[in-house]
């Protein structure tokens, strides 16, 4: 790993503040808008922004737990964009910055979030964008097509989807998409893009047989 990465994981934080919602992850350099109301995690916010870096992790509570067990791997945010509400609430906006390791996980204070140590090692390269420029872009959109389809969504932005950068998509699609809390793992953990434009490409062709299987059984 070169001096430009060690200097830019030397720069992130030992400890995280971690905010943990099942079926929500982030990854680098996607946004993520939230809308942070529970005391604990106004407690959070108002912590990270009196922080340089502004950072929070995103992780998901392991499905098959009691709501408090982790997954290890998460993905921090830096709070890019934020407003406070008459009513206390807040609206943020967070820019992924780079996935983690739970290393540890810290006692929670009197505030009552959750925070851990961190691990940023193993995703270093997180801090640099993927240079990926083929992921045979029809096909996705193909299969993204069939997939808004069987979800009884819509988009109307569908120029704008097919001239986004090839990482971008990816990351937002694995995002946005409402899989379930282990394939949304599945696509964070994936190690490098092209792994992750496979999940993804599966997750979307599994979807679509299933909504095929559902209307040829009704």
């Amino acid at each position: 790993m070169g001096d430009a990465f060690e200097t830019a994981l030397q720069g992130l934080p030992g400890e995280i503040p971690v905010f943990p919602l099942p079926r929500v992850i982030l990854l680098p350099r996607v946004q993520l808008p939230l809308n942070i109301f529970e005391p604990r995690y106004v407690a959070m916010t108002q912590a990270a922004l009196a922080c340089p870096e502004r950072l929070i992790g995103m992780i998901q509570p392991r499905p098959d737990g009691d709501g408090e067990a982790l997954f290890n791997t998460g993905c921090a945010g830096r709070i890019t964009a934020f407003e406070e509400t008459p009513d206390g609430r807040y609206l943020i906006t967070l820019t992924g910055v780079c996935r983690f390791n739970v290393a540890q996980e810290i006692p929670a204070d009197n505030k009552g979030f959750r925070k851990v140590r961190a691990d940023w090692q193993p995703y270093a390269g997180d801090l640099q964008p993927d240079t990926l420029t083929d992921v045979c872009r029809d096909g996705m959109m193909a299969r993204l097509r069939v997939y808004l389809d069987k979800m009884n969504m819509s988009c109307d932005r569908w120029d704008a989807i097919r001239n986004i950068e090839c990482e971008k998509l990816i990351s937002t699609l694995s995002v946005v998409c409402p899989f379930d809390c282990d394939e949304k793992q599945a696509l964070l953990e994936a190690k490098t893009l092209p792994d992750r434009v496979q999940i993804l490409q599966a997750l979307l062709d599994l979807a679509a047989r299933e909504g095929d299987c559902a209307d040829t059984c009704h």
